[in-house]
């Protein structure tokens, strides 16, 4: 079995969400493994999906899966909010349905060399580019105390931020993802570690953020993505952490309202132009059954948006 054979989270609610999209291409924004962009393929066969991913080893792995399916899967290799370059690239018109699968892949977590997992020592790597020249040691050997601090509560939602960062500064230098972990762990308060998971997840998690660029990247390509569907499209983003839903739901309701700031109770006089209407106004959560078979599904949350069609009026 290969590294990247995983369970994509909400399998059967990414299908669903998406199988009143019009006939056309599916971007896969976060290819991974392919699971998401199989079972889209496998449900439509009047789709076809550009995967994008930063992780060559994903892509070629997600080749593979995909080839089955021949010419309807096109893949690129770019960060997503380079999308409008790989739609350009690939010479397409529009896109019927765009999916956003935030987060860290499951293969990557569970390959030790990647410097993902807090469980398996590896080095202190967490690039999904493998190629980018700035890794998790460059934050956790190089940032300053405050720097460290604000990162981690921040991206990780870690209350024990300021202490953790210390414990770092005070162990440098740190080699490995374990010994990064042990730190961690040695920071918290020892009843604060027996609830909630691991007690280097959130930290992990702020540092990945950070290397990575995550949070800084998503605005745009959200917004690429939504100018890109055509009418009847649809944006599907599936987000595991508190600032990624958030950033989700100010992009998707700046498309829905088109950025009017007149009172609700007054007509809207500013010329602002609904882009898109929101199909589920609470977010989706996976079942009890995946979140109890699926570590990665426990925090996820699916927000789905369809694009409007511009030569319709649409009621304030």
């Amino acid at each position: 079995m290969s590294d990247f054979e995983h369970s994509p989270v909400m399998r059967d609610e990414i299908v669903e969400a998406l199988a009143p999209t019009p006939p056309g291409v599916v971007l896969d924004a976060t290819l991974g493994g392919g699971g998401h962009s199989e079972a889209i393929l496998e449900a439509r066969g009047d789709v076809r999906v550009l995967g994008l991913d930063r992780d060559q080893d994903a892509l070629d792995f997600a080749a593979r899966r995909l080839a089955p399916y021949g010419d309807r899967v096109m893949t690129h290799r770019c960060r997503f909010d380079q999308l409008r370059e790989a739609i350009d690239a690939n010479d397409l018109d529009g896109l019927s349905a765009a999916l956003f699968d935030l987060g860290v892949s499951s293969p990557q977590l569970d390959r030790p060399e990647r410097g993902f997992s807090y469980r398996n020592d590896g080095p202190l790597d967490m690039r999904m580019d493998a190629d980018a020249p700035w890794s998790a040691d460059d934050v956790v050997n190089g940032y300053g105390e405050a720097d460290l601090a604000r990162i981690i509560q921040r991206y990780g939602d870690e209350r024990f931020a300021r202490r953790i960062a210390a414990a770092i500064v005070a162990a440098r230098p740190i080699e490995s993802t374990t010994g990064l972990a042990e730190v961690i762990t040695s920071a918290i308060p020892a009843p604060a570690r027996r609830t909630g998971g691991h007690p280097a997840k959130r930290t992990f998690q702020a540092i990945r953020i950070e290397v990575n660029g995550e949070l800084d990247a998503l605005p745009e390509a959200l917004d690429q993505a939504i100018e890109a569907l055509v009418p009847g499209g649809r944006l599907a983003v599936l987000s595991y952490h508190s600032g990624e839903d958030r950033i989700a739901k100010e992009r998707i309701r700046a498309a829905e309202t088109g950025g009017c700031e007149c009172p609700p109770e007054l007509p809207c006089v500013c010329g602002a132009v609904k882009t898109v209407r929101v199909v589920r106004g609470v977010p989706k959560r996976p079942s009890k059954f995946e979140q109890d078979h699926n570590r990665r599904a426990k925090s996820a949350r699916l927000r789905v948006a369809e694009k409007l069609d511009p030569t319709v009026e649409v009621e304030r």
